[in-house]
């Protein structure tokens, strides 16, 4: 009897003891999630947030807290970093689901980040997002699908948008997979079954007899499933079993200053999307449009000035308005101007953005066009008579045939455009 308590007394002993230790291992295990980084609140979503809100809040506090908008403030950039940490987590699912589990320690553990490698570039996240020169596989490594189609759009931009840089929101609509779904094609997961002709594997095997003893055996897509090895008893009823639909989408496209016509600003991924392929990128294409004042040559601008014949032959001191809209450019000349003189001006032109050395900026080159007077009076005639058939030395005349001093192609006593290499001026 006595022997029959004491076995009773252990083995109840031994339960407490495991019981006490599996609860010790949950309260460390929630301890250790609850230590590391809350990559849900640093986003500002909830533990069941769908990829596309998770993503949503990615791309607003990326670029709320861009170290290019945020210049020397050191917390912007390591909430910039979190912020992608926390995307590339979460918008993995089995590294969110390790994370859910285990928290950060649980990722440092598996290697992923934190651990191991580490994290990606931030910037390439972002760069995924918001437009990049270089096209790379999000997950850094061979797509297991075939890429679908790049979406092509041409952006109209003017000259001074090239010049000061833009930061615009493109709404675009694209093929997205299904919500309620994800892009199954079916109402729930009870409703997807292994098709019976192919067992699943997505082709049948067909023998054909080519003489006695000699089979030939061909693999050919199942066509009761179409290849997928999956049947559908009941379709969804937001996409009607398609798998996809139609929906709108923000991509914030950056046009960086000194950006030129016909260059490409390409969104990795954000194409059309569907289960059977991956999806393609978005290409925008920058069409500059004409400017009134400025055409751009390379990292150089070129603007035409009108001047009077008094202006030309006396000299003169006047503004013009940059190509950014707001500063004021000042143009000076002492002395004679000749019709077709170019005049160059450093670091008034396009930024530039690959600089090695030298000024950030190409130069304004400024080419001078004389406007004669229409007609004449008798007393002005008499003055100017004067003046030019006063006493010898008075006027120097350029008796040259060069290209400033023949007339062609006048058109209300405007001359034509000289060569652009011609001798000029410098400032």
């Amino acid at each position: 009897m006595l022997s029959a308590l004491a076995q009773s007394s252990s083995a109840r002993l031994l339960r407490i003891t495991i019981l006490a230790l599996c609860v010790l291992v949950v309260c460390a295990q929630v301890a250790s999630a609850a230590s590391g980084k809350d990559y849900y609140k640093i986003l500002g979503v909830a533990q069941d947030a769908s990829q596309q809100e998770i993503k949503r809040h990615y791309k607003m506090l990326s670029r709320k807290h861009h170290p290019d908008k945020n210049p020397g403030d050191k917390d912007a950039h390591e909430r910039f970093i979190e912020v992608a940490e926390a995307y590339e987590v979460l918008s993995n699912d089995e590294k969110r689901e390790i994370y859910n589990r285990y928290g950060e320690e649980g990722l440092k553990s598996q290697g992923g980040p934190g651990g191991g490698s580490g994290f990606h570039d931030p910037f390439d996240i972002f760069a995924q997002f918001f437009g990049g020169n270089v096209r790379f596989d999000r997950r850094g490594g061979e797509r297991a699908k075939p890429r679908g189609p790049d979406v092509h759009i041409h952006m109209p931009v003017t000259l001074r948008e090239l010049y000061t840089g833009l930061e615009v929101d493109v709404d675009i609509s694209k093929q997205a997979l299904c919500s309620h779904c994800d892009g199954s094609g079916a109402a729930s997961p009870d409703d997807i079954d292994t098709c019976t002709a192919c067992g699943g594997s997505g082709v049948r095997v067909i023998k054909q007899a080519l003489g006695p003893g000699i089979v030939q055996q061909m693999q050919t897509k199942c066509d009761e499933c179409s290849g997928k090895g999956k049947k559908i008893s009941k379709p969804c009823p937001h996409c009607k079993g398609a798998r996809v639909m139609r929906e709108s989408d923000m991509l914030a496209v950056r046009v960086e200053p000194g950006m030129a016509d016909g260059e490409e600003i390409v969104f990795e991924g954000e194409g059309d999307q569907h289960p059977d392929h991956e999806s393609g990128a978005v290409v925008f294409h920058l069409q500059q449009q004409l400017h009134e004042t400025y055409e751009r040559y390379a990292e150089d601008l070129h603007a035409e000035v009108a001047v009077t014949l008094l202006d030309a032959l006396i000299g003169f001191n006047r503004t013009i308005t940059h190509v950014d809209g707001k500063s004021e450019i000042k143009l000076q000349r002492q002395g004679v101007t000749p019709p077709g003189h170019v005049q160059r001006l450093a670091g008034k032109g396009m930024p530039r953005r690959r600089r090695l050395s030298g000024s950030k900026h190409g130069d304004l080159l400024i080419t001078y066009w004389v406007q004669f007077p229409v007609s004449i009076d008798e007393k002005a005639q008499a003055h100017i008579s004067a003046a030019f058939g006063g006493e010898q030395g008075a006027v120097v005349w350029d008796d040259t045939n060069s290209r400033t001093t023949r007339d062609s192609k006048q058109h209300r006593g405007r001359q034509a455009p000289a060569d652009r290499s011609s001798p000029h001026d410098e400032l």
